[in-house]
């Protein structure tokens, strides 16, 4: 049982890395709004890195953010934990491989091997923590400046890069929660599991003497 849970959330947590990239490489984190246009012949889109315009006629056109002081606070804080979120997630991929317990390295005792399934399960967690806080925080501000009547600016949607990271952070979450809970059943069987003399000193009392025993002693 413990090893398929620490299959399947190696698995998710793999493809949690994979949805992850793609989300931060992701070009369409806010779509232009058609909600005020007469015609949808232009579309405009940006993410973390650049921004894009795209015609119906097919050429699309791209331009990287010249400076990166001149950014916006919450896009420079989401770039630095989406950043840290891969990071995290691919040290979590090692650490998780090397705490499988259907690998063999050298002498390590399963509770070291545990040990470590559970370190990679926690950063399995910290990822995905990283990943929903970015995307969450970007798509708030993308819906505030929607609905702010006072904004000057383009009015922008919800792209499928934020979907993307949405999703990667579910499948992270779930799969470091899978590995940490591997780790904690594992334990307990074992404590179900250990013999008599390693459960500490049995302590015997005797038996009250019946009235019986008592009355034959007095005959």
């Amino acid at each position: 049982m413990a090893v398929g849970l620490q299959l399947v959330g190696l698995v998710l947590g793999v493809l949690s890395w994979c949805l992850q990239s793609s989300s931060t490489s992701s070009h369409t984190w806010k779509m232009k709004s058609h909600v005020e246009a007469v015609t949808t012949s232009q579309w405009q889109f940006e993410g973390l890195w650049m921004s894009c315009a795209a015609t119906a006629l097919g050429s699309v056109q791209c331009s990287k953010f010249k400076t990166v002081l001149g950014l916006s606070a919450h896009i420079q804080t989401c770039r630095a934990l989406m950043i840290l979120s891969l990071l995290l997630g691919l040290v979590a991929i090692v650490v998780s491989i090397l705490g499988l317990k259907c690998t063999k390295i050298g002498r390590t005792s399963e509770k070291v091997k545990e040990q470590v399934a559970l370190s990679g399960g926690v950063l399995f967690l910290l990822s995905g923590v990283f990943t929903l806080t970015a995307i969450s925080w970007y798509a708030a501000r993308v819906i505030q400046d929607f609905y702010n009547p006072l904004y000057p600016g383009m009015r922008f949607e919800l792209g499928t890069g934020l979907y993307l990271g949405w999703a990667a952070a579910g499948l992270a979450i779930l799969g470091g929660s899978m590995l940490c809970c591997s780790t904690c059943g594992g334990t307990a069987t074992q404590a179900l599991y250990l013999p008599r003399s390693s459960r500490g000193p049995s302590i015997y009392r005797a038996a009250p003497a019946s009235d019986s025993s008592s009355a034959k002693a007095y005959v």
